[in-house]
């Protein structure tokens, strides 16, 4: 007799990071759950060596597997390399690992035409090893689609409040493109800025709808690339 079973293609996401990895955390929490079924972090890498968000993937149960590369360091053990190659070579890294799905979860380093080429499929990432099917890239922006791109969004938007400039700030998680947060939103919550409310309260409220969105943007991705089909017996 034929009927579904629990038995499911895993879906495979590598998470780049920069920091404490509390985004990142958010993703560990909800892998095989309801809130992302038959997902597996494969890959956590980061451009920081003393990014707490490494430790918390070595502390996962199971342990998920981290790789570190920095800029700086790249560029000084390979003379004559540039920022595009190391992008390119950050790429490599990811791609080896045959994700379905790539989180920029707090990497805060700006991804430039190397990365997206080779994820993209558009150029080589070893001798003639191409990807074969473009592998999407989604990020995580503390601000709301057009306000406040790049560093600094939070501090940026609660200083507009202060002048009377808006009222609220919010969050995306958006698909990744060569112009910096301006990909399309996959995700957007509004978050409301209270009067003489603190920063650092302001910050702590938008953090828990982060941790929120980067789950439910990485399931509605992943549903439109890899869908959970279950398997027939």
């Amino acid at each position: 007799m034929s009927g579904s079973t629990s038995q499911e293609r895993e879906r495979r996401i590598v998470v780049l990071i920069s920091g404490s990895g509390t985004n990142l955390q958010a993703l560990i929490d909800a892998q095989n759950t309801p809130a992302l079924p038959s997902t597996r972090i494969v890959l956590v890498l980061s451009n920081r060596k003393a990014a707490y968000g490494l430790t918390r993937a070595a502390q996962a149960n199971p342990p998920i597997p981290t790789a570190y590369l920095g800029l700086q360091p790249y560029l000084k053990a390979n003379p004559g390399k540039t920022r595009d190659d190391y992008d390119a070579e950050v790429a490599r890294i990811v791609v080896e690992e045959d994700p379905d799905l790539i989180v920029l979860a707090g990497w805060m380093h700006i991804m430039g035409d190397g990365f997206l080429d080779v994820v993209n499929g558009d150029r080589p990432y070893e001798g003639e090893k191409r990807v074969q099917k473009p592998i999407p890239v989604i990020n995580l922006h503390p601000a709301l689609p057009g306000a406040f791109d790049g560093a600094h969004a939070i501090e940026r938007a609660y200083e507009a409040f202060q002048k009377g400039e808006t009222k609220h700030s919010g969050a995306m998680v958006h698909r990744v493109v060569k112009e910096v947060d301006r990909g399309e939103p996959v995700l957007v919550r509004e978050v409301e800025i209270l009067p003489g409310e603190p920063l650092e309260a302001f910050e702590e409220r938008l953090h828990q709808v982060e941790w929120k969105i980067i789950v439910e943007g990485t399931a509605k991705v992943l549903d439109q690339v890899a869908a959970v089909k279950p398997v027939q017996s």
